[in-house]
């Protein structure tokens, strides 16, 4: 499995069709309750408060998701890890688990970062196993704050400390 820049028009344009999908947005916050569009993915990739890459399959070519560090901050060394498979067939394999655990080492080691945030919606099981699995710490509850489907949801925080990572 390998981490992929997103930096290319075809990339760009097979994660924008990933996130656009209702089943996907719908746990995530890109502003206004809509997908992010084409040129909104392209001008994050040239914004130093995202770093967005593609992963793959372990044939280390097939793009099956996407996983970003969002609101980077490299004053308090804080950022925002979130992902999504995108090609479902995929789903339940590992990847975004490995993925996410790789962009940890990334934000920690390359970035720099001290901390690194995460929210899952708390109908969303499976970003909740993902955070276990990875060592988050739970820190809080947004209570009704995110709204799927016309229904308001809480969205529960964790955390993770660069000390507390290990990579899987």
């Amino acid at each position: 499995m390998r981490l992929l820049p997103l930096d290319r028009p075809d990339l760009i344009e097979l994660v924008a069709g990933w996130l656009g999908e209702h089943d996907n947005y719908k746990w995530l916050d890109f502003g206004g309750g809509r997908p992010p569009t084409p040129a909104l993915l392209k001008t994050m990739t040239q914004r130093d408060a995202h770093v967005l890459r593609v992963f793959t399959t372990d044939d280390d070519t097939t793009p099956v998701g996407v996983v970003g560090l969002s609101d980077v901050d490299r004053h308090h060394k804080t950022a925002m890890v979130w992902a999504v498979v995108g090609d479902k067939s995929h789903a339940r394999c590992g990847y975004t688990t490995r993925a996410v655990s790789r962009m940890l080492t990334l934000g920690f080691r390359d970035l720099g970062l001290g901390a690194i945030q995460s929210w899952s919606v708390e109908p969303n099981q499976s970003g909740l196993e993902i955070t276990k699995r990875l060592n988050f710490r739970y820190i809080g509850r947004q209570r009704q704050c995110h709204y799927v489907d016309g229904h308001a949801l809480d969205r529960l925080l964790f955390d993770l400390l660069a000390s507390e990572h290990r990579e899987v």
